[in-house]
Parts: structure tokens; sequence; C-alpha cells
């Protein structure tokens, strides 16, 4: 019989890669990693690892097993899901995981209106960007989490998840208002060329400094990806994960950037928003087979109700 500890922890290296990220996710000592993967190793009977110097790959037998441990968790997350349906009352935890902006305009009213509807639950809530969202849920230190696709950064398959459309936005060019513009307002008449077609709002801007996400992070991949679909690579001066602060940046003529619908609630004086035809969409991700668990369902219907009042 084969060992479901180690075929989970097998499972985290065909998604981490490399055992000493396992170690760190799972809370573990890379050499206890090690000795469990070898011992899985004895049980199966097959090499499962390639180990070259300190780098480590899966061998095809491994690849192979990993694709049903997927199919075992998600029956066991099934089989324990229909058991909690017998109790009479939602007790226990329910983690969330969600980006910034989300937190205050989504999960807070959900929030609200699950603590009112099952006082005994116990809710934790964690901030994180979407792109360390599903290896939080694989490691089942999430339940539920918000994970987002951009048009120009699609979501790729997550092998032990599933998910569901929640909400869809649309993305703005944030700029400092022309010159022109405040010229106008003040009763100075701005000329302008009627006859002229509209330029491609992101071309214009091709020579601006521009403000985006950390490195790593899918508002920084769409930004670049936007702009170079555009036709141009962005020169990033500042970067900022906060709307808010990336806001302030623009009214402070530090440059441009593109904020979605969520943040873009507040604009502060002296910054213009032209909305693109490029949206972000956001999903609720859970482990496969945990759709109808009684508090990951309360969890989904309240969070699908926020994203309705809010619209």
């Amino acid at each position: 019989m084969l060992d479901l500890r180690r075929l989970r922890l097998l499972r985290e290296l065909a998604h981490r890669r490399t055992i000493a990220a396992v170690a760190e996710a799972l809370s573990y000592t890379p050499s206890a990693v090690s000795q469990q993967l070898t011992a899985l190793e004895r049980e199966t009977g097959v090499p499962l690892l390639e180990r070259t110097g300190r780098s480590v790959t899966l061998t095809p037998a491994a690849l192979r097993l990993v694709e049903h441990t997927e199919t075992m968790l998600a029956t066991l997350t099934h089989a324990t899901a229909e058991l909690a349906t017998a109790r009479n009352e939602l007790t226990g935890a329910l983690r969330i995981g969600a980006f910034p902006t989300a937190v205050r305009t989504i999960l807070s009213p959900a929030l609200v209106s699950l603590s009112r509807a099952h006082p005994h639950l116990e809710l934790l809530v964690t901030e994180l960007d979407p792109a360390a969202a599903p290896a939080a849920l694989r490691a089942e230190t999430l339940d539920i989490a918000l994970v987002q696709e951009y048009d120009y950064v699609p979501m790729d398959p997550e092998p032990g998840l599933d998910s569901e459309p929640l909400l869809t936005e649309t993305i703005h060019l944030a700029a400092p208002v022309p010159a022109t513009t405040v010229a106008h307002a003040s009763g100075v008449p701005a000329a302008t060329d009627s006859s002229a077609p509209d330029p491609e709002p992101l071309a214009v801007q091709r020579d601006s400094p521009w403000i985006a996400g950390t490195p790593g992070t899918l508002c920084h991949t769409m930004t670049v990806r936007a702009c170079r679909a555009a036709g141009f690579s962005p020169r990033i001066r500042h970067h900022a994960d906060d709307f808010g602060a990336v806001l302030a940046l623009v009214a402070a003529g530090q440059g441009v950037a593109l904020v979605p619908d969520l943040g873009a609630l507040s604009v502060p004086e002296g910054v213009t928003l032209t909305p693109l035809p490029t949206r972000r969409r956001t999903r609720l991700a859970y482990r496969r087979g945990a759709a109808e668990h009684p508090i990951v369902a309360a969890g989904r219907a309240a969070l699908h109700a926020a994203v309705g009042n809010a619209e």
C-alpha cells in the first residue's frame, strides 16, 4: 500500500520543482523530504527521481503516479465533503485567499454575511498575489482562493483544482490629466482636431514612464505584454502592488499605469482613466472535489452574492 503522505510530497515536487521548495512549503526539512521520497521509491519498486548534482527531475513513472495521486486526493476531498453534509451546523475553519483590492471590495461584505449566517464558522483570510494561490490550495493552507487571468496573461490549467467565474473587469489606462485639459478647465480653449482619428491609447504612452506591479506578479506581466502588443516595451520607473499607491504616483506625475475596475473605485484629482478593451477575469478556485463541501459552498455563495450586490 502506498503512503498517501509520501504521494503528496511527490505531487508537490512535480509542481514546485525542487526539494527545497517542497520542504519550505510544507514545513519539512529538505533531508526529511528526500528520505520520504526515497521510501516511496522503495514502496513502488521503480525509480521515481533522476538526480543530477543537486537537481531532481521526475521519471515518466513518477509523472504517471502524480496523475493518479491527483485523482485519489480529489476522491478523498469529495468523500470528506459528503460526510460534512450530515452536520446540522457549520463549524470549523474557512480559509480564504484573496488579492488586496478584492479583500476591500468583495471579501469584506462576504465575511459579514458569512458571520451572520454561520456564527460558529471560523473565517481566516490571507492576502496574497493570485499567482501564489494554486500552490496554497494544493498545500491545503487555503480552502478557497481568488485567482486571476488577463487577456494577455491566460491562466494555465491547474491539476487537482477546479474554478468557476466570479467577476470580469475592464482595464483602464491611468494617466495624469493633460495640460491642455487643465488649461481648458481654466477657461483657456484647448486646440483640437475633430477630424483626426483617436490614437491607440497605449501607443500614445510609448515614451512615458510607467508604473507596474512587482516583477513576477500578474499585474506586472500584464502591463509588459499589453504594451508589447501595442508595439513597444514599457519603460517602468516605479513598482507598486497597491492600486491606491499606483494612482497616487500617477497623480504626482510619475508615470502612467494600467488599473482594473476594482482598483479605480477612488480616483485622485489629476488622474484620467481611459477604458481599454483589455479585461481582467477573477475566478474562485478550490481543490477538486471540494465544491459541495458545506463550508466551501457557503463561502462560494457569499462571494458571488457580494459581487452581485456590488454591480
